[in-house]
């Protein structure tokens, strides 16, 4: 369960690292962009996200390791949502539930 726990706090720690090279690439000068916190916070966090995820590699299998990875996409929905003002459409949601579905059939196999 422990395992399970810090993958969870992998996936999050990796959506909140694509939220900052989102707000990194608002920029169109490669100078700015070498100068924009947000691409050194989105870099740290995917190196941290790679550290967590070799370390449960380690306790877990990497069938069941990878495709819960995707729990990924979901906090990135939410994290479109409230902080970038994106919309939500059946076809995002159907997809989330997808993801949710596939990820209890890994857990349960």
């Amino acid at each position: 369960m422990r395992y399970y726990l810090i993958l969870l706090v992998m996936t999050i720690i990796g959506a909140y690292a694509s939220f900052f090279l989102k707000k990194a690439s608002s920029t169109d000068r490669i100078q700015i962009l070498l100068l924009t916190p947000s691409l050194y916070a989105g870099g740290f966090l995917y190196l941290l996200s790679a550290l967590l995820n070799i370390f449960i590699l380690r306790y877990m299998d990497y069938s069941v390791v990878l495709p819960l990875t995707s729990i990924t996409y979901i906090w990135t929905f939410f994290m479109s949502y409230f902080f970038l003002n994106e919309h939500i459409t059946r076809n995002k949601i159907m997809g989330i539930v997808c993801i949710v579905l596939g990820g209890v059939f890994i857990t349960l196999g």
